[in-house]
């Protein structure tokens, strides 16, 4: 299913986190893995250098401390999640991924439980090979390509300002209530 790339003794195996998701959710953005400062506090996104809660709150105007982000996303009808559950890697980056160490999260189950969700976006191109992967047949989703660039930090050839352009879709598949 995934590459296979010889285990390292630097290599820690990194688990994901349970979904951010409400009942009423349309949307999964869907990440690959908890970087190290996420793993750290146990909150999505949580590296400053990452653009994602700088994004939710240009186009969402949700802010506040994690919590109240997460309930404003919930509200929104966003939810967020990351296609891996489990995997080694050395550091923090996705390209850091030891090659057949990857698990991915049960997404029969997830779209399952949140059958409103219909349309899928990836932060970055990673995640979208991940899933393209282990994507469950029969499920009729709104699966958009290419990937929204990641928000990740180590992705520097654009500016926050310009990573919130292009993640601008999420708003209108929105606004217009379908994809």
């Amino acid at each position: 299913m995934f590459a296979v790339d010889t285990p390292s003794t630097d290599a820690v195996l990194v688990r994901g986190f349970r979904p951010l998701a409400g009942k009423g959710a349309r949307i999964v953005v869907l990440g690959t893995l908890p970087g190290r400062e996420s793993q750290r506090l146990r909150e999505y996104y949580a590296d400053r250098g990452n653009a994602f809660w700088f994004i939710v709150e240009r186009l969402f105007g949700i802010s506040g401390v994690y919590h109240e982000r997460v309930q404003g996303l919930i509200r929104k009808q966003i939810a967020v999640w990351d296609v891996l559950r489990l995997a080694r890697r050395r550091g923090s980056q996705d390209n850091k991924i030891i090659g057949g160490t990857e698990r991915p999260n049960d997404f029969a189950a997830f779209f399952r439980t949140y059958p409103s969700i219909k349309t899928v976006f990836f932060n970055g191109g990673r995640a979208e090979e991940y899933f393209q992967n282990c994507r469950p047949p029969g499920l009729l989703l709104d699966v958009r390509t290419p990937p929204l660039p990641s928000t990740s930090g180590a992705n520097s050839h654009l500016t926050k300002e310009k990573k919130a352009e292009r993640w601008h879709e999420v708003l209108r598949i929105l606004a217009n209530g379908r994809p």
